[in-house]
């Protein structure tokens, strides 16, 4: 169906770069430039041009996009169909699932590994990007299936509840913090505080929680921004700040001491993770099969 030409064109069209492409599908440059050429030779058009240092499509290279992304998604549901007709654990396909840092982390390694134990030959690929970032990826047709936190207006895509989780106030144990028991909110504007960075959905749930004290993060005068949520814990057992961290990431270090929960009245910070889909992929057998055994994984935790 779709030949490897086409892949090399779906990897430049989907990053505008050739050496994104050749990075990506691990061959030389040069060997993407000859497949593109193949096809521009075959379908006797122009697909991309350049304009100084950007890689633009043309319309004829948009079209073939289209076409490209409608075959591989056909092709990657064939495969598994044709494949699980006599024994559905012996199907074969491959599944590219896109989440966020805390999910990534604590959540999907485990689950990866039972599906992998009850369909060893279906491809799992994990890809780690902030919530917002995820969505792009799954519009771009990078990812078959995302995770994120939170819901947004999107109409082209679909959301299916997965679990929640709690993101704590947490500071190191040699903090002065850890001598008081109470922190109250206003008290932020001068606590040197440390943040994840824009786009994760870790950021976006202490915003909402500041708004419900009638604050902002804009209040927050002496505040560190860190991407990643490993990034910002272990920044945190080096300091002395406070910082907001999904209760699942701290577990072992509250335990043993080196983290301390603190308490600031009116910001428990409750948040929903997602599954997320393209309208045009829900009934993807392969994405549902996934869904289930996470969501009945999950279950007996």
């Amino acid at each position: 169906m779709i030949s490897f030409s086409h892949e090399v064109f779906f990897e430049v069209a989907t990053h505008l770069s050739f050496s994104r492409a050749a990075e990506v599908l691990f061959i030389s440059q040069p060997a993407i430039t000859r497949h593109i050429q193949t096809l521009e030779k075959n379908y006797g058009a122009s697909l991309f041009e350049r304009k100084g240092n950007a890689v633009l499509l043309t319309t004829e290279g948009r079209l073939l996009l289209n076409y490209v992304v409608k075959g591989r998604e056909l092709q990657r549901q064939l495969a598994f169909d044709l494949s699980k007709q006599e024994d559905i654990h012996q199907a074969k396909g491959s599944l590219t699932l896109g989440t966020s840092t805390t999910i990534t982390l604590y959540v999907i390694p485990p689950m990866f590994s039972a599906f992998h134990q009850q369909y060893p030959n279906i491809e799992l690929t994990l890809v780690n990007r902030n919530s917002e970032n995820i969505l792009k990826a799954l519009l771009n047709h990078e990812i078959d299936l995302g995770i994120t936190e939170g819901k947004k207006q999107l109409t082209a895509v679909k959301y299916q509840f997965f679990i929640s989780d709690e993101v704590v106030p947490v500071c190191s144990a040699r903090s002065n913090l850890v001598k008081r028991k109470t922190i109250q909110p206003d008290e932020l504007k001068q606590i040197p505080v440390a943040l994840r960075e824009r786009g994760s959905g870790t950021l976006a749930a202490v915003t909402e929680a500041l708004q419900k004290c009638k604050m902002s993060i804009a209040d927050i005068r002496h505040k560190i921004v860190l991407g990643g949520t490993e990034a910002l814990k272990n920044f945190l057992l080096d300091d002395t700040c406070l910082g907001f961290l999904p209760l699942r990431s701290v577990v072992k270090q509250l335990k043993n001491g080196e983290l301390v929960k603190l308490n600031i009245p009116g910001m428990t910070i409750q948040r929903a993770f997602y599954f997320v889909q393209r309208r045009d992929s829900e009934a993807d057998k392969l994405n549902q099969l996934f869904i289930k055994l996470a969501k009945g994984y999950n279950k007996k935790l």
